[in-house]
């Protein structure tokens, strides 16, 4: 016997099937549903809810319910990168402080920067935490907590790293300005002006720019969007030129959002140790796996001290709190040295609002939660583009974060397409910033952790309608 509820859902599907309600219109609403079957509201909203649960439609907050996009077909991921084998030296990042100040503007779709919107975020309790820290510390935080930083915060950073099976000391650690300053410091105490880095490409813009700054030679490495960086390769480069150091991003890598497995991260250590290079561990995302296990860090299989680890809880806690750490082993002493000269300290109230959030506020308990909700995240724009944008795009399928990269069709131009997109309200990543040569002049990196509305669907409906227009222009 089949169900009035049962009923409405099939009416409802069989005009979405029938185009009636076209991928991101809106359906009717709850009130309307009940007049036009003569239902209940109750029976409605249970309509409707058996078509969310099937992933035919959606629901948004204060918004109503709307059509899924569907995919035409299971979309293809991009293909190994191959850039350049020559070391190069980096220019033309100045691109990206243009587009960061343009898209800085809360009236942009935020599709660009690599920032979780708010709602992503434990905002409330950090605010309560921030008050009564406050409150507790009021004399200690109007001073410098010079380096190597506040020792609760480093005795709660060791022990959550240890449980991760990577066993460090609260002394081995020093707190930073997030993760790029960690990097950056690692970098200035490794390397002089002209040494050879070598990089994943696509890589993270925002290292492409330290390494600009510190007038270095980056090297791409080829990477696979499901294993990573090309050992193969990262061998063969050893080889050929004298490289200082290698950095990776080696759990849900910016922009591929790949996992590197146990077997290929202890043999990246035992490549490194062969050819007495450092590598430099950005582990930013290591906590946003869509998995219930957290991944091993590259740390932890480093046996010879050649690993500089650098994280934050930039994208998993807040942002604005830019509250990294760095733990540079044996160069401990010269990378402190550095961050003093540098800027003195990282503020002393930030600091003691991540040791309380970490020791009472339930941290873990909340990345239970947001790993399922950036795992929603990217599945809905994974349909999103797979259904607005035209045949031939290709997407990554990534394991853990929040980012995208998109493959367009054709010979659709990404930095064309980033100044059409910001005119209309839009900001997006185009493929050139992350490549110390420029390569990936087809390719945008779309941040997936954003609150879905309306807008937003209509947005992405207009990027794929301009994708579509350049490859009929």
């Amino acid at each position: 016997m089949t169900l009035r509820y049962e009923t409405v859902a099939e009416h409802l599907l069989t005009a979405i099937t029938q185009g009636i309600y076209r991928a991101g219109e809106r359906l009717p609403s709850v009130r309307l549903l009940s007049q036009q079957h003569q239902i209940s509201t109750a029976t409605a909203v249970s309509a409707l809810r058996l078509l969310e649960d099937q992933g035919q439609i959606e629901a948004r907050q204060r918004s109503g319910y709307y059509v899924r996009p569907r995919l035409r077909s299971v979309l293809q991921e991009p293909t190994m990168s191959s850039p350049s084998r020559e070391p190069t030296q980096v220019t033309g990042q100045e691109l990206v402080l243009r587009l960061v100040k343009a898209a800085n503007n809360p009236q942009f779709i935020q599709l660009g920067a690599a920032v979780p919107a708010p709602s992503f975020l434990p905002t409330q309790k950090v605010a309560q935490l921030s008050a009564t820290t406050s409150r507790r510390y009021r004399q200690r935080m109007s001073s410098y907590e010079f380096p190597p930083g506040a020792p609760e915060l480093r005795r709660q950073i060791a022990k959550r790293m240890s449980e991760q099976g990577c066993p460090i000391d609260p002394n081995d650690i020093l707190i930073t300005n997030g993760c790029q300053e960690a990097m950056t410091l690692a970098l200035r105490a490794i390397t002089v002006p002209g040494d050879i880095v070598a990089v994943e490409s696509p890589t993270f813009y925002g290292l492409l720019q330290v390494i600009e700054s510190l007038s270095l030679r980056a090297i791409e490495i080829p990477t696979h969007p499901r294993e990573g960086i090309a050992l193969e390769a990262l061998q063969l480069a050893c080889e050929q030129w004298p490289i200082k150091a290698c950095i990776v991003v080696a759990n849900y890598s910016n922009p591929l959002g790949y996992c590197m497995s146990d077997l290929r991260k202890q043999a990246l250590v035992e490549l490194i140790n062969r050819h007495q290079i450092m590598l430099i561990e950005d582990d930013i995302y290591g906590d946003l796996g869509f998995g219930l296990q957290r991944p091993s860090t590259v740390k932890s299989w480093d046996s010879e001290g050649r690993v500089l680890y650098c994280s934050s809880f930039s994208k998993s806690l807040s942002p604005g709190l830019r509250v990294g750490w760095l733990v540079p082993g044996a160069l401990y002493e010269k990378t402190e040295y550095l961050k003093y000269v540098t800027n003195l300290a990282t503020p002393t109230l930030a600091q003691l609002i991540v040791a309380e959030v970490l020791e009472h506020g339930g941290y873990d308990r909340y990345l239970r939660r947001a790993r399922q909700q950036y795992r929603q995240a990217v599945e809905r724009m994974t349909a999103a583009v797979g259904g607005y944008f035209p045949p031939g795009t290709r997407i990554t399928q990534p394991q853990g974060g929040f980012l995208l990269w998109v493959e367009l069709p054709g010979k659709v131009d990404a930095i064309t397409l980033t100044q059409q997109a910001l005119a209309l309200g839009i900001s997006i990543a185009p493929g050139p910033i992350f490549s110390a040569t420029q390569k990936y002049r087809n390719f945008i990196r779309l941040n997936c952790a954003v609150d879905w509305d309306e807008r937003l669907n209509k947005a992405l409906v207009t990027l794929g309608q301009l994708v579509q227009k350049k490859l009929n222009g």
